[in-house]
């Protein structure tokens, strides 16, 4: 019986296009999923929308049209560019759905009934453009937001609250009890030393706008952001339903995943596990929160002007580009950089030079010396040979536990240590002078099949991460379907194959100059 694998983006808030912030997480998820289904594991993908809230409301009176009709259109917007990006997600849950409603009225009103929400008043900062809640002391000068910098406005109400305070040190024990329940460790402790300050309890409904899911017993109320957005990892597999076969199947399956952003850890660290905790529901996840992606002078900010869209650079670039910078470019534990520069960096070096270039003269040296046809050799005849046999088993080995751990980035960099390698390994193994020698052929074809077996496991490695590259890697050389698999992982496997006549280069080299002006224009064009 196959292995159960659940793995979830956040919850994207709705308030206009997406950023490549955004689009890194969806990415990362995406690679995951596509590399433990080529493990063989049975998985499933949620993605979707937070569509409640002050700001929507707003913004929709703003624009003349209802509130159901904004958040439909940037639905409509964001699907529009998951498919762009090739994202497989397996359910697109918005919060304004009824199968999600439904289940966020059960919970409040359990919760309600359990005690572990009551009713009082709040009292605090509110910034409407980044949806949050502040205290005074958090607040920069003149009541601004510190995220954004707008001004906030103070909000005094009537309010539900959840009794985080009840369970910090249950959640402290399980904390302490499941090293990975929380990575990298960094986040782990930046939560730890948060519970450890006490937990106040948490305002969990508002009565200052209407667009939201009213509570059952109380309709004045709506269900505010954390119970309603964070409900959706359940809700989304029919959980507390007539059928909940999904919810049974993986999220008390072998493996769930929640990949959020450091911004929104302590929602999803301290907020959620609390609320399972309450409804007696197992914490069944492990949750990674990753760095951003910032700009030269800082985070990157809609509100501020600083942003990256990814649609351009996928039309301009191809997707595997966006795809590989987005995954290499941010570091398990911290932040990365985008500038113009290394964006056309990473496709003329890494892409191009590096992996496309291999590939390329493969091929026109197996054109060239054996008419594209090449035969398995079972002999050794360099001690290059052996070397690189090594490294490709020890790529693979490192890259599962990379993957495993979603160290994307450094399965990518062992990866590329290996495309290194076996570019060196042409050099140190001459095969040109080879082919002036009529009593070589053995070791000359022993060198073209080392080079086209190391490609092979090379594209089977790179097939979650760079989706056409992998494909086109796997046409060129005309890889059989059955080698192109994760049981087919080991160096040998390929008999004799014939490799295409002409090889079509992965990835064109780019004018240097040119690209980083386009971009730097992008990044100047607010429509980008």
């Amino acid at each position: 019986m196959k292995k159960t694998f659940y793995i979830t983006t956040p919850i994207y808030y709705s308030s206009g296009k997406l950023h490549i912030g955004n689009s890194y997480t969806t990415v990362l998820c995406d690679t995951i999923n596509r590399y433990k289904a080529l493990r063989g594991y049975d998985t499933r993908y949620l993605t979707g929308m937070d569509e409640h809230g002050q700001k929507v409301e707003t913004v929709a009176m703003e624009q003349n049209i209802t509130p159901q009709e904004l958040v439909d259109y940037l639905a409509s917007n964001t699907k529009g560019l998951w498919e762009l990006l090739d994202i497989k997600y397996d359910d697109f849950i918005r919060t304004t759905e009824k199968r999600h409603k439904k289940v966020v009225k059960k919970i409040f009103e359990q919760l309600l009934e359990q005690d572990d929400v009551y009713l009082g008043e709040y009292e605090g900062y509110y910034c409407m453009s980044c949806e949050a809640f502040f205290t005074e002391t958090q607040l920069n000068d003149g009541h601004t937001c510190p995220d954004c910098g707008k001004k906030t406005k103070l909000v005094k109400e009537e309010s539900y609250f959840l009794r985080l305070s009840k369970y910090e040190d249950r959640l402290l024990k399980y904390i302490e009890g499941n090293p990975n329940f929380i990575t990298p460790e960094s986040r782990k402790n930046e939560v730890v030393a948060f519970i450890k300050q006490g937990l106040r309890d948490l305002s969990v409904s508002r009565t200052s706008f209407d667009w939201g899911v009213k509570v059952v017993s109380n309709p004045a109320h709506v269900v505010y952001v954390w119970i309603d957005a964070l409900s959706n990892y359940i809700s989304a597999l029919g959980y507390n339903t007539d059928d909940d076969s999904l919810y049974q199947k993986y999220w008390n399956g072998d493996e769930v995943v929640h990949v959020v952003g450091k911004d929104i850890l302590r929602f999803h660290a301290i907020y959620w596990p609390i609320m399972l905790m309450a409804l007696d529901v197992p914490l069944n996840f492990n949750l990674y929160a990753h760095g951003w992606y910032m700009m030269k002078d800082g985070k990157m900010s809609k509100s501020k002007g600083k942003v990256v869209y990814p649609a351009p650079l996928v039309k301009k670039y191809g997707l595997d580009s966006l795809r590989y910078f987005l995954l290499k470019e941010l570091p398990y534990s911290g932040d990365g950089i985008f500038t113009p520069e290394d964006y056309i960096a990473r496709i003329n070096f890494d892409l191009a030079n590096d992996f496309g270039n291999l590939l390329n003269r493969t091929i026109s040296m197996a054109n060239k010396y054996f008419d594209g046809n090449v035969k398995k050799s079972t002999k050794d005849y360099f001690e290059f040979d052996k070397q690189l046999v090594n490294l490709v088993n020890e790529t693979i080995t490192k890259y599962k536990e990379d993957m495993d751990q979603l160290k994307v980035s450094s399965a990518i960099l062992n990866i590329w240590k290996l495309i290194s390698r076996t570019n060196k390994y042409i050099d140190e193994t001459c095969p040109w002078v080879l082919a002036k020698d009529e009593t070589k052929q053995e070791e000359l074809n022993s060198i073209l099949y080392n080079l086209i077996e190391s490609l092979r496991l090379i594209g089977i490695l790179l097939t979650p991460i760079l989706i056409d590259a992998s494909k086109e890697l796997f046409n060129q050389l005309n890889i059989p379907s059955n080698l192109q698999s994760w049981d087919s992982l080991d160096f040998g496997q390929l008999d004799k194959l014939v490799v295409t006549k002409k090889p079509v280069p992965l990835f064109p080299r780019l004018d240097k100059k040119i690209e980083e002006e386009y971009i730097q224009n992008l990044l100047n064009t607010e429509s980008n």
